[in-house]
């Protein structure tokens, strides 16, 4: 087959060489084909004629016009809907590998006659002007703090002009999330753009029609910062493109580095969230120039931050438990009937009491969790030890797996109430004398498949010994005379 480049050097040889047979040889091409190509003076692609005939016999004469009317009634058909319709109307006249013919067809019908497709329209953007941001979950990196899988989020934000990004660790889209990861974004990058847009998150958003287009709180956010509001519209995720990207982009950046790093497991959360600033700080590395003229138009930050966290006033139940977001927490027996005052943050909890932070608890993620702690409701349990054995919570008294043997061991060998009496009664001693003592004394006892008293575990831990370790081995050193006798043995 000749081509383009073949007839464009003969029509350039045709005025060199003086005879046409050496100008179509050095062209590679016989003279025959030389002197038509030289006559009709066009290049072979200009002379090829469009394939408007059937290689093969249509196989949908006489159907196509029924599906090309269902098309146009619905025409989210799909071609194998059709396909599968047609093999039950036409039992024996379609086989299965005839289908991609006809997808060809509805696609070319979607094509010439088909409904308008959706357009995406370029945006333009300008430095300073616009920031996004959303959550990303970080669940299919498989990341684990101590060998326990870590699952978490990452508040994502970006500015759309110069794409510089940054991100907070947290553990749901709420708002103490949002407010905790937007204020860090804005004082890591120094100043303020001029709007903020995010996706319609409940934390956020007013999600029905009658109310404001954001919640108290977000507002509040958003007037301290001086910053403007912007919201997507609901199921519309390409209108925050750039955040939706930078997701995408952000996660595969994270891969390949833990990848590189040979180990997705971390020996602390601050090990981690160390590691997450490396990637953002490598990722922003080639956006310094645009960086800067983001920088140049950013307004001012306010004094300080604003505090980002829910406050609430609950009573203390009779059980010394409150509940918070629809989570069950202890308190200690000494509030039971006060009215605390609850700062409710993205990963955390503080209880306050006359102006006083009593605790603060890990916050606990979804509903109908709980976080109870056996020092809040110790005193009272020595009292009544008989509640112990169907109390609610009963697991969550179990500081490890090894009390957990000590109970079974205990309510193997005495009655229920005995054993709860006792089990309480080293409970107390953890509580008074240390969990990690106790746990220690507990794992010696049941190596030795001593009998659990709450005597002989304070036994072991007033005793001051020191408990080896599990991973401790002990090897005796050897005796050279045994080697000696050995040698004179073999003398012999």
């Amino acid at each position: 087959m000749v081509t383009d480049q073949q007839v464009k050097l003969l029509l350039r040889l045709l005025g060199e060489e003086p005879r046409r047979a050496i100008a179509a040889v050095k062209s590679g091409m016989d003279e025959k084909t030389a002197r038509k190509y030289r006559r009709a003076g066009r290049l072979p692609s200009e002379m090829k004629n469009d394939h408007t005939w059937r290689t093969r016999e249509d196989l949908f004469t006489g159907v196509w016009e029924a599906l090309r009317a269902m098309l146009e009634v619905n025409p989210g058909l799909e071609a194998k809907t059709l396909f599968a319709y047609l093999q039950r109307e036409y039992p024996g006249r379609f086989q299965d590998g005839q289908l991609r013919t006809l997808q060809r067809r509805v696609k070319t019908w979607r094509a010439l006659w088909g409904p308008g497709k959706e357009v995406f329209f370029p945006q333009e953007h300008y430095p300073g002007r616009l920031c996004q941001s959303d959550f990303t979950d970080m669940r299919r990196l498989e990341v684990s703090i101590q060998r326990v899988p870590f699952e978490h989020l990452v508040y994502h934000f970006v500015l759309t002009y110069s794409n510089w990004e940054a991100g907070t660790v947290c553990f749901s889209e709420s708002f103490e999330s949002l407010s905790e990861g937007l204020q860090n974004a804005l004082w890591e990058l120094g100043g303020v753009p001029g709007k903020h847009q995010a996706d319609c998150l409940s934390a956020a958003v007013n999600n029905l029609g009658d109310q404001a287009a954001f919640t108290e709180r977000y507002q509040a956010l958003l007037r301290h910062y001086g910053i403007e509001g912007a919201r997507i519209q609901p199921d519309q995720p390409h209108e925050n493109g750039d955040i939706e990207q930078r997701h995408h982009r952000f996660k595969r950046a994270v891969e390949q580095a833990l990848m590189l790093r040979g180990s997705r497991d971390f020996a602390s959360r601050q090990e981690y969230e160390e590691f997450l600033r490396g990637i953002f700080a490598q990722l922003n590395a080639g956006r310094r120039e645009r960086l800067r003229e983001e920088l140049a138009a950013l307004q001012e930050l306010p004094d300080g931050h604003l505090e980002a966290c829910k406050r609430l006033r609950l009573r203390v139940g009779p059980s010394c438990l409150i509940s918070v977001q629809h989570n069950t927490y202890s308190v200690h027996s000494r509030l039971r009937g006060e009215t605390v005052e609850v700062r409710l943050y993205a990963d955390r909890l503080e209880v306050w009491y006359g102006q006083k932070c009593l605790e603060t608890m890990p916050r606990q993620r979804g509903e109908g969790k709980r976080c109870i702690n056996y020092r809040h409701l110790i005193d009272c349990l020595v009292r009544k030890p008989g509640a112990f054995e169907n109390f609610k919570y009963r697991d969550a008294l179990f500081p490890s797996s090894r009390f957990r043997m000590a109970y079974d061991a205990l309510t193997a060998r005495l009655p229920a109430r005995a054993a709860s009496k006792e089990y309480v009664g080293i409970l107390a001693l953890a509580a008074g004398e240390g969990e990690s003592r106790v746990d220690d004394a507990l794992r010696w006892l049941l190596e030795l498949e001593a009998e659990i008293t709450r005597e002989a575990v304070r036994a072991v831990v007033m005793s001051g010994r020191r408990i080896p370790l599990p991973t401790e081995v002990s090897v005796a050193a050897a005796d050279l005379a045994d080697y000696d006798r050995l040698l004179a043995v073999g003398k012999d």
